[in-house]
């Protein structure tokens, strides 16, 4: 990866409390992994931005080797890497989710 991306990277992961990078957008989700989370997040009610990765072959290539994660969608929450659409479900399922994003809206 190069630095230049990284540093975009960066800026994105970092520029809101919770970014998904993911096919489609939240509105429009292009994949059903890509829409459990845009589900998930809706229905916590949290304010998320999100990187549609078919728009930017180079981002939709970096961001897995970014986070060391082979898919799509990705979750980031404070500049964290949380998971994909899988993880999010089970963290949601136990409640770990809501406590994290609140952590997260209140830092």
């Amino acid at each position: 990866m190069t630095p230049e991306l990284k540093e975009r990277l960066d800026n994105i992961v970092n520029r809101n409390k919770i970014t998904v990078f993911m096919k489609g957008t939240k509105l429009m989700p292009q994949c059903g992994f890509s829409n459990n989370v845009v589900q998930i997040l809706n229905t916590l009610g949290v304010p998320y931005d999100t990187v549609n990765v078919l728009d930017d072959y180079e981002i939709r290539q970096g961001i897995k080797d970014y986070s060391n994660w082979p898919t799509i969608p990705q979750v980031y929450i404070n500049g964290e890497f949380v998971g994909g659409s899988d993880i999010l479900i089970e963290l949601y399922q136990s409640g770990e989710l809501q406590q994290m994003v609140e952590v997260a809206l209140a830092s």
